[in-house]
């Protein structure tokens, strides 16, 4: 009755040699000399399940034997069952007449094997129905009895149950299902399993981990199988890399072990549930690219377009991109959009002229070679900066030349050791902004990473579109900032200008490429009398606008300066100038919005507008009229920094001058004050820009001038230097103007200044002082022209002026003649009729000198004359020819 064979089934559970204690429950072999000897059943006997209670019957049919099971079966001790009779006891009332006619068979030797219900002992338990087989039997007497074979109905339903559920787990699971045996074997295996592995089931009945998975793999799979064996403790979602039997696809799989046992505890062997999760696995990886690739365009579109640089853009797209999307990547931009040029020769075949602007690599430190990037294919490496072109039948002048994603082939291992054999897949993608091909960017990968796919190629086009927009507004920006540049410079004074008396030095730096253009300005005017009108302002705001409102205003300052006024009118009238500017030429201040002809206030966009020109034409400005022969200068402040003077032995010092109200706020009066300036001394005119930072407070900057003033050497253009060295001047924040001036004055021998009487001999007497001083100063050529010219202006002062008559000749890089009188009424120059015998004066001034004017003086007028100095290589001017000239 053994399932093991020899053995003897024990249905009492003690265990035999090879109990429970045996690790793993696993039967040991032993070898024995001798007949075979008795053993327990082996682990996943039926007997495990069923537990089988034994009874008979004696020829008078009542028990005369009971076992320990069915006592333990049925709840009725030995004691009390044996010598009962059996139908009495255990037989409902209604079925104990059918019970003792199948006793009586029985005992006439006939087997018998039912469903007899059954009711335990008052105490003992519920009823029951059990299925007995009875045999007959034969006592040593002779007498004839019944051996009886008891089982629970109850518990052969549930193995019917269990064998239920085992099959609907083999043969209906999605999952494939398997068994392996103690020796790691296996016992079954369903369809599902067998469709996952590929092959019948059959083929895997008495097999192992290596039948159906490589060598590895199956390795591991055993390990894992006996550890859970030994130990009790599952595995799960272990997953598996393989080839199903005649697939080329390489699937994953996903496996999860578990022990089984048996009833009695003891270990049966080891059940394997697996699945395919290659798709989930794809999918999975779909969306983890999903995931990056959205990461990396959050990253671009955060990181991308903060610079106007155009290096800087491509650098930033660059670090983006590598190693998150690839090895190692390149921009190239054609080289004529980098010039300002709109479309380079060979841009639309691709053909043109490219620079490489930036690499970047994961897995070396310089370039690599493509099988494109260099004329006549012969492979090789672009370094940055280097300017190159592509062969018009190669990949990356298609991609240029076609706007189109092109996929460069890699290099096969033939090529060499070089670094370049390591890419696998290339995406030369051109970068295209508003319709137009800018550059080319090249994402390549090196073996051991996956080549690009579609989606990979979808984000490379993204990547290349987003920055293609930036670099182009970075060029579009660079274009207009240059041009802005271009006008602004073009509107400072060219080089170091020269004034008399004077020795002058500039500086003007301009913010970075990546901030607008600014409004500072600096200029160097000439006025009559040799003497120098200085100039310093900065507009509000940024920009184009900025740089031409400063233009505008440096002409009004120019403008006004000839007019020879003094430094508050000139402030004053371009006050008003700006205030007309600003408010949209009404002269107006726009610190009110003007209303309507119908009285309604204008809309919000106007009035911002309105808010907005008003602020670009806010500027600050300080002027400052220097006289060489009396060395002083008048100094007028609208709201500027002020001046810094060194004098010599001194340190350097703020000038306190009143700093007045910004030009085109109006409403103030600007003040004016007087400063001497001894030879040697140091003057210094500058904007904000040169003092103040976010880093550094003006208070500050202030201070930091004027220690670097006071430890400058004594060549001006070496204080310029040694200032801007000194001083913050990198921030790049703002616009940086600088404007130096060292004093010397006129010597007093290049001066002549004589008063005349207002009489008639006074022409004469001019005429001989003239001579007299330009003799002294060797300037014999130029004797006749000034007599003559002298006599002229000195006639008419005593002809329309009143009061007493100065004359006053300066030297310096030119002579000038200056005659003061005291009448207010300007000169006009006329055009005389031939019949006129006068009239000619002006027209004769105008025709010998440089240049000639009058202005103002605070009583009375002052015309002037300028004569160029003799050269040595042009004869000056005829005065008898241009006499005659006049008729």
């Amino acid at each position: 009755m053994s399932a093991g064979g020899a053995g003897f089934a024990q249905t009492d559970g003690h265990s035999g040699a090879d109990g429970p204690d045996v690790p793993g429950g696993r039967r040991l072999a032993r070898e024995r000399q001798g007949p075979a000897v008795w053993q327990s059943s082996p682990p996943g006997s039926i007997y495990d399940y069923i537990r089988v209670a034994t009874f008979s019957l004696g020829p008078d049919g009542r028990i005369d034997q009971w076992s320990e099971r069915a006592a333990q079966m049925l709840g009725i001790p030995a004691h009390h069952a044996i010598g009962r009779d059996p139908v009495a006891a255990f037989v409902p009332a209604e079925l104990r007449e059918t019970g003792y006619r199948k006793v009586s068979e029985i005992l006439d030797g006939r087997e018998w094997t039912g469903l007899v219900p059954y009711r335990k002992e008052e105490g003992g338990g519920a009823d029951g129905l059990a299925e007995i087989y009875v045999m007959p039997s034969e006592a040593a007497d002779g007498g004839r009895g019944a051996l009886c074979l008891v089982v629970d109905v109850r518990a052969l339903r549930g193995i019917e149950t269990d064998l239920a559920a085992s099959q609907a787990v083999f043969g209906q699971s999605p999952m494939g299902f398997t068994l392996f045996g103690t020796d790691l074997k296996l016992l079954r295996v369903n369809e599902r399993f067998a469709t996952i592995f590929g092959g019948p089931v059959g083929k895997y009945r008495g097999g192992s981990a290596f039948d159906f998975l490589p060598r590895p793999e199956a390795e591991r799979l055993t390990a894992a199988l006996r550890r859970v064996l030994d130990t009790g403790k599952p595995v799960t979602e272990m997953h598996l890399v393989g080839t199903a039997p005649g697939k080329e696809e390489c699937r994953r799989w996903s496996v999860s072990v578990y022990r089984l046992h048996g009833a009695s505890g003891r270990p049966i062997g080891v059940a394997a549930l697996a699945w395919d999760v290659t798709g989930r696995r794809r999918a999975e990886r779909e969306a983890a690219n999903a995931r990056r690739n959205l990461a990396l365009l959050n990253e671009a579109g955060a990181r991308i377009g903060n610079s106007l640089d155009l290096e800087t853009t491509a650098r930033t797209l660059l670090d983006v991109a590598v190693p998150q999307f690839c090895d190692l990547a390149s921009v190239d931009l054609y080289q004529g959009l980098l010039a300002g040029d709109e479309a380079p020769p060979g841009m639309t075949d691709g053909s043109a002229e490219l620079r490489r602007v930036a690499f970047s690599s994961a897995v070396s430190d310089a370039p690599l070679a493509t099988t494109c990037s260099v004329p006549e294919g012969e492979p090789g490496a672009v370094a940055v900066g280097a300017v190159h072109r592509y062969p018009f039948n190669s990949p990356c002048a298609g991609a240029l030349r076609t706007a189109q994603v092109q996929i460069l082939p890699g290099r096969d291992s033939d090529d060499g050791p070089e670094l370049g054999a390591l890419v696998h897949s290339t995406l030369a993608v051109p970068m295209v902004a508003r319709d137009t091909v800018v550059g080319l960017v090249q994402f390549s990968r090196t073996k051991g990473s996956e080549p690009f796919g579609e989606r990979d190629t979808a984000l490379a086009v993204e990547l290349a579109a987003r920055a293609a927009v930036c670099i182009d507004n970075a060029r579009l920006y660079r274009r207009e900032h240059e041009r802005a540049l271009m006008l602004q410079r073009s509107l400072l004074p060219p080089g170091d200008p020269e004034a008399a008396g004077l020795d002058i030095a500039c500086r003007y730096l301009p913010g970075t490429t990546a901030t607008e253009v600014g409004g500072d300005w600096f200029d160097v005017i000439e006025l009559p009398g040799h003497r120098t009108a200085l100039v310093v302002g900065d507009v509000m705001g940024r920009g184009l606008r900025a740089a031409v409102a400063m233009g505008e205003l440096r002409t009004a300052v120019r403008t006004l300066a000839l007019l020879d006024l003094e430094p508050a009118e000139v402030l004053s009238a371009l006050d008003e100038i700006a205030r007309g500017l600003g408010g949209g030429g009404d002269g107006r201040a726009t610190g009110r919005a003007p209303r309507s002809r119908s009285g309604a206030t204008p809309g919000p966009d106007r009035s911002a507008r309105t808010a907005d020109l008003s602020e670009v034409y806010l500027a600050t400005c300080v002027y400052a009229v220097y006289d060489p022969v009396t060395r002083r200068a008048t100094f007028a402040n609208a709201g500027h920094l002020p001046p810094v003077l060194v004098e010599e032995g001194e340190g350097a010092a703020l000038l306190d001058v009143p700093p007045g109200m910004p030009l085109g706020v109006g409403g103030e009066p600007f003040e004016e004050i007087e400063v001497d300036l001894p030879d040697g001394a140091l003057l210094a005119l500058y904007t904000d820009g040169l003092v103040e930072s976010r880093d550094q407070p003006l208070d500050e900057g202030l201070q930091a001038l004027r220690t670097a003033l006071s430890g400058a050497g004594d060549l001006l253009e070496e204080v310029c230097d040694h200032v801007l060295s000194a001083l913050d001047t990198s921030h790049g924040e703002d616009d940086i103007a600088l404007l130096m001036a060292r004093v010397h004055g006129l010597p007093k021998d290049a001066v002549g200044d004589w008063n005349l009487a207002p009489e008639a001999r006074s022409v004469s007497r001019a005429r001989e002082l003239a001579r007299d001083q330009l003799t002294d100063w060797g300037l014999d050529a130029l004797v006749d022209t000034t007599e003559l010219l002298v006599s002229e202006l000195v006639t008419n002062a005593l002809r329309h002026g009143h009061g007493e008559i100065r004359l006053r000749l300066l030297l310096d890089r030119t002579l000038v003649c200056e005659v003061w009188d005291a009448d207010l009424a300007q000169p006009r120059r006329r055009r005389a009729r031939d019949t006129d015998e006068g009239g000619r004066g002006l027209q004769l001034v105008g025709l010998l000198s440089k240049r000639w004017n009058s202005r103002r003086t605070p009583r009375g007028k002052t015309v002037w004359f300028e004569l160029a100095l003799p050269d040595g290589t042009s004869e000056p001017a005829d005065a008898a020819e241009a006499l005659l000239s006049l008729f």
